[in-house]
């Protein structure tokens, strides 16, 4: 499967979770549930994985963490949230970077239409 192909899965399987559970629950719930569903259409998933800041050549551990990475190269970092500001913009172009994938979703699950909740970063 090449980028696109697994980008249309992770925004299927979070579509049938909004469709499926509404705006209004806390993140976690979410996490959960999209990393089953996406589980189910046999996408490998880690969950709240964790990424060092390398400082000249060691690596420290900040607590950064990414909420899943679907197929060990796509950053999925969600939110339930009024409206998207630009720290989460930051945020997940920085988690991007740390991983070193080059793709990654921004989902907010708090809207009405979940195709308004998401965002795609290349970098």
């Amino acid at each position: 499967m090449n980028d696109n192909d697994i980008t249309h899965q992770i925004i299927g399987a979070a579509i049938e979770v909004h469709r499926l559970l509404g705006p209004g629950l806390l993140e976690s719930a979410y996490e959960e549930c999209l990393s089953r569903e996406l589980e189910l259409r046999n996408l490998k998933v880690e969950r709240q994985k964790p990424i060092p800041v390398v400082y000249k050549d060691v690596k420290l551990e900040c607590g950064y963490r990414i909420d899943l990475l679907v197929e060990s190269r796509i950053v999925v970092e969600l939110k339930s949230i009024e409206a998207f500001a630009p720290i989460h913009e930051a945020i997940i172009l920085t988690y991007i970077q740390l991983s070193g994938c080059r793709l990654g979703l921004l989902i907010n699950f708090n809207v009405t239409v979940l195709k308004d909740g998401i965002k795609r970063y290349i970098i």
